[in-house]
């Protein structure tokens, strides 16, 4: 069995975490961390876990945590996993870390839009952990960065044509929708119930710092730079990311070679549901699940190809990708234990 921790268990991602592993068939969950509930029972963070999961809360230090578990979850917020994860990795854990601290190859970039890195000697190290793209590495890597949740449902969508080299690559536009979990379980006024019902907002727009993320991983695909327009929206729903791209085509793309390069792409991905042309995806048929729903329209009389993906921003775009690539690190199928995850209140 797979000695397992979760750095930072009582935020929506951890207790997803914690949903997943505890039904994983090659895992052991050995340790769970919480600075504000450290001592308390985790089924009395989260009474969904009652009968499943009573492991207590503690406040150990990621050395010790490192030393516990042979992988270690930093589920933390940026900044403070650049500082636990060093010391996890001398432990002997490998770390799968779901904030942004070692997605980025360029620490330049990073500082740009986060902050100063304080272990940035690790960055060429760590590999971005969208088994779509990166599945090898990702086998043989002991530190990976988990990908933010709007980067993995634009990555996804735009992959296969920019990689085919379908698309005029100055013309990208993401619009992306997204549940309030989105912004993590801590107390603001801007995810307060009353801001977010019946409301429907855009925010950050041009500016989100997830922007980047998406940026490089286009760029490593197209071998070239790529810059896209990126704006997100808070939808008054609990979870899901819906995301419409926009792009125009090259000449003579035909939408038989837009299909032909989805499903090509996407042959042996397992969490890829390619719906063809004219079907389009719904956020609530990925609820709970670790599955990326994509189908897409070629708009003829503008020569525009429009793409649209959905996925659970805390599963498929968090926790849930989170142990496919501990599957993947462990030697075990990508789909185990995911396979057949749902949703539970």
């Amino acid at each position: 069995m797979i000695k397992v921790a979760i750095h930072g268990a009582t935020g929506y991602t951890g207790f997803e975490l914690v949903r997943l592993l505890i039904k994983h068939p090659a895992v052991e969950l050995v340790a769970l961390t919480s600075r504000k509930y450290a001592g308390s029972r985790i089924d009395e963070v989260f009474p969904a876990l009652k009968g499943d999961c009573s492991l207590v809360c503690e406040n150990v230090t990621p050395l010790v945590l490192g030393k516990k578990a042979d992988i270690v979850f930093t589920a933390l917020p940026h900044e403070a996993s650049m500082k636990a994860v060093p010391d996890i990795l001398m432990g002997g854990a490998k770390v799968v870390d779901l904030s942004a601290d070692f997605r980025f190859r360029d620490e330049k970039v990073y500082a740009e839009w986060y902050q100063p890195h304080s272990a940035s000697e690790l960055l060429l190290e760590a590999v971005y952990g969208l088994p779509e793209l990166y599945r090898d590495a990702i086998r043989g890597s002991r530190l990976v960065g988990n990908p933010g949740c709007y980067p993995t449902s634009v990555i996804l969508a735009m992959a296969p044509l920019v990689w085919d080299q379908l698309i005029d690559l100055g013309t990208i536009i993401a619009d992306s929708k997204s549940g309030v979990s989105g912004a993590g379980r801590g107390l603001s006024l801007a995810t307060h119930f009353c801001e977010v019902n019946e409301g429907f907002k855009a925010y950050k727009v041009g500016e989100h710092r997830h922007t980047p993320e998406m940026e490089q991983e286009l760029s490593s695909l197209a071998k070239k730079p790529v810059r896209i327009s990126f704006t997100p929206h808070l939808v008054p729903m609990t979870r899901g990311i819906l995301s419409t791209l926009y792009a125009s085509l090259k000449p003579e793309v035909t939408p038989e070679k837009i299909s032909e390069s989805f499903h090509k792409f996407y042959r042996k991905a397992p969490f890829i549901r390619v719906l063809g042309s004219d079907t389009y995806p719904n956020t609530l048929h990925v609820r709970g699940t670790n599955y990326c729903d994509i189908g897409w329209k070629v708009d003829t009389r503008v020569n525009r190809v429009v793409v649209v993906s959905a996925i659970d921003n805390l599963t498929r775009g968090a926790s849930g990708q989170a142990v496919c690539n501990m599957n993947l690190i462990s030697g075990l199928d990508e789909e185990t234990g995911l396979k057949n995850s749902v949703w539970q209140p």
